[in-house]
């Protein structure tokens, strides 16, 4: 059996849209979009180092993270 994955636009839509599943006797599996505290934290500390100017570009990275070993 196939899934299908719905994206209501508004807290209404949710609600109508488990009402039917429920009254149908569908099962289904909510889930969280949000992401983790510590992602969310790694992601505001990305973006505070590239405000501040602190990257490197992609063939630095490369030879930082792949090449030396």
């Amino acid at each position: 059996m196939e899934a299908i994955m719905i994206h209501p636009e508004n807290a209404e839509q949710l609600k109508t849209v488990k009402s039917v599943l429920k009254a149908l006797k569908v099962p289904f599996e909510p889930q969280s979009t949000t992401l983790p505290n510590h992602v969310m934290a790694s992601v505001d500390r990305g973006l505070e180092q590239a405000a501040q100017g602190k990257t490197i570009g992609l063939e630095a990275f490369k030879e930082k993270h792949f090449l030396k070993r």
